[in-house]
C-alpha cells in the first residue's frame, strides 16, 4: 500500500509540474498599449524579438491612438504605455495611473502631400507658413481625428498658425478617426496633405504621388516616451516583467537596438533616454 501511495504521489506531482508549466509561461508576458507608429513603422517587429531572446518576456502590442492607447492604460487593460504625446502622459502619470515616464527617443514629423503640390508649399521648412497656405486655398487635407499623439500635434500646429478650424474647416479638410496609414492612404486618394510621423512614412508600402512637401522644422520634433501602468491603482498590472521592459528601452542595449532600425537603409528613431524620469 505504501508503495502504491507513493506511486500515486509521484504521478500527482508530474501532472501538477505538466499543468503548471505552461500556465508559467503564458505569465510571462506583458501588455503594452502603444501608438500606431511604433507598430505601423516596423520598430517593434524589430526591437521585440530581441528584448524576448533576452529575457523570455513576450510583448503583446496593442496599437491605437495615443489617447485611445492612454484610456487602454487608465482602465488597467495594459501594463506600459509606449506614446508620443508628452504633455498628455505627464497628466496620465499626475492623476495616478502611471508611475514614472521615461524618455526613449524621437522622430519627427512632416507634411505630406501630392507632387503636384497645389498649395505650392513644396520643399518649405515652414509648417507654419504651409498649414496657412492650405487653409487659405481650401486645399484637400487629411486629418487621423483619433486623438493620437500625430493628431494632438497637427491640432497644435493649426493653433500655432492662428487657425481656428471650428470656424474655418469646411469640405477641404477631412477627418477619418483612423490611424496614420490609412490617412496616408485617404490623402493618396484625395490628392490632399497630410501630417505624418516620419517612420510610419518612411515605411509606408504605397506612396503614389504622395511627397515630403515640408520637413526640418523645428516645431515637428516628435518625442515618444514609456511609463508603467501604476500596480497600486491596477493590481493586475504585471509590475516586474513591466519595468523590466522599461529597463531594457533605455538601457544601452535598447537604446543600440532603435538606433539600428533602419527602412531603406534610413533610421526611422533617435534614441535619446537619459534613465530620468518625469
Amino acid at each position: 500500500m505504501k508503495r502504491l501511495y507513493a506511486s500515486l504521489s509521484f504521478a500527482l506531482s508530474l501532472l501538477a509540474v505538466a499543468f503548471a508549466t505552461p500556465s508559467s509561461a503564458q505569465d510571462k508576458s506583458i501588455v503594452v498599449a502603444s501608438t500606431t507608429s511604433t507598430q505601423d513603422s516596423g520598430l517593434f517587429g524589430y526591437i521585440l524579438p530581441l528584448f524576448k531572446a533576452k529575457t523570455g518576456i513576450e510583448v503583446k502590442v496593442i496599437a491605437q491612438g495615443t489617447g485611445q492607447a492612454l484610456d487602454t492604460a487608465r482602465r488597467g487593460d495594459a501594463d506600459v504605455v509606449f506614446v508620443h504625446a508628452k504633455s498628455q502622459e505627464e497628466k496620465f502619470v499626475a492623476e495616478g495611473h502611471g508611475v514614472k515616464r521615461f524618455d526613449v527617443m524621437y522622430n519627427d514629423f512632416v507634411l505630406i502631400g501630392p507632387k503636384s503640390d497645389p498649395a505650392g508649399v513644396g520643399g518649405s521648412k515652414d509648417i507654419i507658413a504651409a498649414l496657412k497656405a492650405i487653409q487659405g486655398k481650401a486645399v484637400p487635407f487629411v486629418s487621423r481625428g483619433d486623438k493620437s499623439g500625430t493628431h494632438s500635434a497637427e491640432l497644435a500646429l493649426w493653433k500655432q498658425a492662428g487657425v481656428d478650424l471650428e470656424t474655418t474647416k469646411g469640405p477641404w479638410y477631412r477627418e477619418i478617426g483612423q490611424g496614420m496609414g490609412a490617412a496616408l492612404n485617404t490623402a493618396g486618394a484625395m490628392n490632399a496633405y497630410v501630417v505624418s510621423d516620419r517612420g510610419t512614412w518612411l515605411s509606408f508600402k504605397n506612396p503614389g504621388d504622395l511627397v515630403i512637401a515640408v520637413e526640418g522644422d523645428k516645431r515637428l520634433f516628435n518625442q515618444y516616451g514609456v511609463i508603467l501602468v501604476n500596480p497600486e491603482k491596477h493590481p493586475a498590472v504585471k509590475k516586474d516583467l513591466g519595468q523590466s521592459f522599461i529597463d531594457w528601452l533605455i538601457s544601452p542595449d535598447g537604446q543600440s537596438a532603435i538606433a539600428a532600425y533602419q527602412v531603406n537603409g534610413k533610421q526611422l528613431f533617435f534614441p535619446n533616454a537619459e534613465k530620468k524620469a518625469s
